[in-house]
């Protein structure tokens, strides 16, 4: 098990993960929120990553993860692609998705509304589960930081989603 921190380029807060699969530009990591909480995946976009630490198998971190026996699984289905490829496996498996671009306190949930070039524009997900069709924002694909699945936050918002959709 490889429990590394990572520095994102913009960002002040240092990202904390276990290492569970990377290629050439993705990096798969089960997120640590903080201490010992394991919350979810990410998926970070290696051309963000400023700095890359392994933290030693001695530190109290790494004791306790190894500890808990860990599911450390890639996601059913998951495969590297390009940011909208990955985007869209989010969308088909899970309902919607989940990105942050280069401010770190803004998580934006959607379904992918129209795909141009680079560019993309979304139905937003609030945090009430209400959609926000044709979202007023066009978002480039080469900003994206991380991409984020199956946090607690995360499934708490596709089961408002999914209860806001039923009711309508």
């Amino acid at each position: 098990m490889i429990v590394e921190k990572f520095k994102i380029k913009g960002w002040k807060k240092k990202e904390i993960g276990i290492l569970i699969s990377e290629n050439e530009d993705w990096i798969l990591v089960k997120y640590i929120v903080g201490d010992y909480m394991v919350d979810g995946y990410k998926i970070y976009n290696k051309n963000f990553i400023k700095k890359r630490v392994i933290i030693s198998d001695n530190e109290t971190l790494s004791i306790v993860l190894k500890l808990k026996k860990l599911n450390l699984n890639i996601p059913s289905g998951f495969k590297f692609g390009t940011a909208i490829e990955m985007l869209k496996w989010s969308e088909e498996k899970y309902g919607l998705f989940e990105f942050q671009d280069d401010n770190e306190t803004e998580l934006f949930y959607g379904k992918l509304n129209k795909v141009i070039g680079n560019e993309f524009i979304i139905d937003m997900i609030l945090s009430d589960g209400t959609l926000e069709y044709q979202y007023d924002f066009n978002f480039l694909t080469d900003k994206i930081r991380v991409i984020t699945i199956e946090s607690d936050y995360f499934e708490s918002i596709q089961l408002l989603m999914n209860f806001q959709i039923a009711k309508n």
